[in-house]
């Protein structure tokens, strides 16, 4: 009697992730011939609708492509441009455009741990049935979450897609007390960001080793947000300016997103990426509580992910205490910028990774072409690469529905933002 058997799963909409992707597996005689990670959504265009458009209104525009990360966009569109104009906005902007990130990053991380990852590790098909046995958790998580986007709305307006940066700066500064307000607030809080920190490592977290490069940003003495060199677990150590000679999108059949490869192989960016390659760089006490875990760092198990944004929650908190700590009321909150043509380069470090911009300009500032790798695109391959691995290692003869659920739990543990990775695709009509 043969043991041939040939299944076709098909997860037709992912749950708990940002926006709508499926996933198709083929599978024969215990081996996956066919995996497919698709994303259906339409070509966002905003790299098109960027064009012809003033300096000016890139900020505000480029915070629309996500409503979970519009900081990191603002971020890389105005360093972009900066770097065109040769402009430094000086010291108090660059510390408030990294306490303006460390809102995001708390608020991002928050939301991925407490609503959509921790039902995975926790056996719950939701947050809301893992609320009725984990109430105090998920507070922390929702609270955590709120203070983060107190955060954002301080130097941005409003929390979502914020209003609050320019070219330059921001538009306005926060008042002193308001800042100090904020500030206490933090420091009563800065204990649940050290207790998630452990909780999240005591999670049962499948033991899922595997060999693969991740990517982030380097800074020379601080943990990267803002700016910084990209840097590789094996050797890449380059200027912004040089990503495109070194990573090369690809369009694939079977998503409207692109994927994007190093030297032809997939690669890691995220919250994981970025603690292997930058422990150092946390300051001591972040350093000792995240080895107080057992955890060895760097790790290759990529499942390490949630423990990796709760010591990033940990570490902003902190840090985002220290800035506001510092925090003066400027005589102004920018710099003027003053037109050039050009092209620049930004990158930053959304919560989900390596956030990638090229802007050419001309002389009067207007949009000449843009282009923009998200970090979801870029962890696409990595996503295929570990499902295709991390389901052969948990049987291909176990039962389509076990399959499918373990299909799901990889995936989001990536916590691909799968709207803001499609963008402008070539397109290409064949008509008979």
């Amino acid at each position: 009697m043969s043991d041939a058997r040939e299944v076709s799963i098909n997860v037709p909409l992912m749950a708990r992730v940002e926006g709508e992707g499926a996933l198709d597996l083929r599978i024969r005689d215990g081996r996956i011939e066919e995996l497919k990670l698709c994303i259906f959504e339409p070509p966002r265009l905003f790299e098109k609708f960027l064009e012809g458009r003033s300096f000016e209104e890139v900020p505000d525009m480029v915070a629309r492509i996500c409503g979970i990360c519009p900081v990191a966009y603002q971020m890389s569109a105005v360093h972009a441009i900066e770097s065109i104009f040769g402009l430094d906005p000086g010291t108090w902007v660059r510390a408030m455009r990294r306490l303006f990130y460390c809102g995001e990053w708390i608020e991002s991380h928050s939301l991925h741990i407490h609503l959509l990852a921790a039902p995975d590790f926790l056996g719950y098909p939701s947050v809301s049935e893992m609320a009725r046995d984990y109430p105090d958790a998920v507070r922390r998580g929702l609270h955590l979450q709120e203070l983060g986007n107190d955060l954002i709305k301080l130097l941005g307006g409003r929390s979502v897609n914020p209003v609050g940066a320019r070219v330059g700066g921001f538009h306005h500064a926060p008042q002193p007390d308001v800042a100090e307000n904020l500030l206490a607030r933090l420091q009563a809080a800065l204990p649940e960001a050290e207790a998630l920190l452990y909780w999240s490592a005591a999670l049962d977290l499948p033991q899922a080793v595997q060999d693969f490069e991740y990517v982030s940003l380097r800074h020379a003495h601080e943990y990267p947000m803002n700016e910084g060199r990209i840097v590789s677990s094996r050797g890449l150590d380059i200027e912004i300016a040089g990503f495109e000679r070194e990573f090369e999108e690809l369009q694939v059949p079977h998503s409207t997103a692109l994927h994007c490869l190093h030297q032809g192989k997939p690669y890691l960016v995220g919250p994981l990426a970025r603690l292997n390659l930058n422990f150092d760089r946390l300051p001591q006490p972040v350093q000792d509580a995240a080895l107080a875990t057992g955890i060895r760092w760097p790790s290759m198990n990529v499942y390490h992910s949630i423990v990796a944004r709760a010591v990033e929650i940990y570490y902003a908190l902190s840090e985002a205490i220290r800035l506001l700590q510092a925090y003066e009321l400027p005589a102004q909150p920018y710099v003027a910028a003053h037109p050039k043509a050009g092209v620049g380069y930004g990158c930053t470090e959304a919560p989900r990774g390596l956030l990638w911009h090229r802007y050419e300009l001309d002389g009067q500032g207007r949009v000449l072409s843009a282009r923009i790798v998200p970090p979801t695109s870029q962890n696409q391959a990595r996503i295929e690469e570990d499902l295709r691995l991390s389901i052969e290692q948990f049987g291909t003869d176990k039962p389509e529905a076990e399959i499918r659920e373990h299909a799901e739990v990889v995936i989001r543990n990536y916590d691909p933002c799968i709207s803001c990775a499609t963008h402008f695709l070539r397109l290409k009509v064949d008509r008979a």
